[in-house]
């Protein structure tokens, strides 16, 4: 099971501090953890094997850049991107496989339609058996989640779309949320050096906890609403993941309540088990030493894969900058955390 996707969130600041001067000095560490945070599992990313050698003497001066273009049996016909020519062989058999299986998907995730759709959009990708290079990559998704276990990836597939169509996904998106509260907790800004968004949760940015936390189903579909908007930035073509940034300052992990962690938890199970794979890197910053000490205490569990994800930092902007700019670069970097860019408020 993927644990790219522990979702910390927002907990009461201080009451008497104020948020912009109060950020707890945490031992710089090392390293999609998103508490003691965790993320999924690193797949290899290995470049497609090289084209197999022609034998037939005419054929044997066929010119080089025609040779590259050929692909080995795993991927022959397929339509392909740069995100699926860096797929391995057991990945393509298993999006193959998962695809072949689609429409008996289809039909266990909508029992009641009939007759079942051929085809279903999610994430602004059409999923069907007719094969796409966009297709296989949101498929590649759910089986690198599931380790290409495709049975366990086919059941991943079918609780997303029915939690999406119970969660009225399309409703979500249409609502509107308070911009004092909720647009203060989540910025999208810049990209990475591989051209990847870079998102920031903003914990100690509202000190009104109640007018986050009071009513939780509130705060779960902002929170959903923020990340679809965040996907929106992808092209499935050359990105397909996101840098998401925690910052803790101003931050007190001790005073939170029944409301904070319920929102944390069911928030951990949705991005758990309905967004796979779309973390490339997380990064901890201004991070309480509670927070830190509970990092390192759960260290030992996570494997090295997930760790090669995070990294948990200090405070202050040189601290803070000479971490993020070893993956954002400093143009692209809010002055705030040691880069170059205005950034955001």
């Amino acid at each position: 099971m993927s644990t790219e996707n522990i979702e910390p969130v927002p907990v009461s600041p201080p009451a008497t501090v104020d948020a912009a001067a109060t950020a707890t000095a945490a031992p710089q560490s090392e390293s999609q953890p998103t508490s003691a945070p965790t993320a999924a599992p690193e797949v290899a990313t290995e470049p497609v094997p090289e084209a197999a050698v022609l034998t037939e003497p005419a054929k044997a001066a066929e010119p080089e850049a025609a040779a590259a273009e050929k692909t080995d049996a795993s991927s022959t016909e397929e339509p392909q991107n740069p995100l699926t020519q860096k797929f391995t062989d057991a990945e393509w058999k298993a999006v193959k496989e998962l695809r072949s299986q689609l429409p008996e998907i289809f039909a266990k995730a909508y029992p009641d339609a009939s007759p079942a759709p051929t085809e279903v959009t999610l994430w602004g990708i059409t999923l069907s058996t007719e094969p796409s290079a966009k297709a296989s990559v949101v498929l590649a998704k759910f089986a690198r989640a599931r380790n290409l276990d495709v049975k366990q990836a086919a059941e991943m597939l079918v609780a997303t779309l029915r939690w999406r169509e119970e969660f009225k996904i399309e409703e979500v998106m249409q609502e509107k949320f308070d911009e004092d509260v909720f647009g203060r907790l989540g910025k999208v800004f810049g990209k990475d050096k591989e051209g990847r968004p870079v998102t920031y949760n903003l914990y100690g940015a509202v000190k009104d906890m109640k007018a986050v936390f009071g009513d939780v189903q509130r705060f779960i579909r902002w929170r959903v609403q923020f990340m679809e908007e965040s996907i929106k930035l992808l092209d499935f073509e050359t990105i397909d993941q996101m840098v998401q940034i925690h910052d803790y300052e101003g931050v007190s992990m001790t005073q939170r309540d029944a409301n904070q962690k319920a929102a944390a938890k069911e928030a951990t199970s949705i991005f758990q088990n309905h967004y796979p794979e779309f973390l490339s890197r997380k990064f901890f910053i201004n991070v309480p030493t509670l927070l830190t000490w509970i990092f390192w205490l759960f260290k030992p569990l996570i494997s090295a894969a997930t760790l090669a994800k995070m990294s948990v930092v200090g405070s202050g902007a040189k601290t803070i900058g000479a971490e993020l700019s070893q993956v954002i670069d400093p143009t692209e970097l809010p002055k705030r955390y040691g880069g170059q860019a205005e950034g955001f408020d």
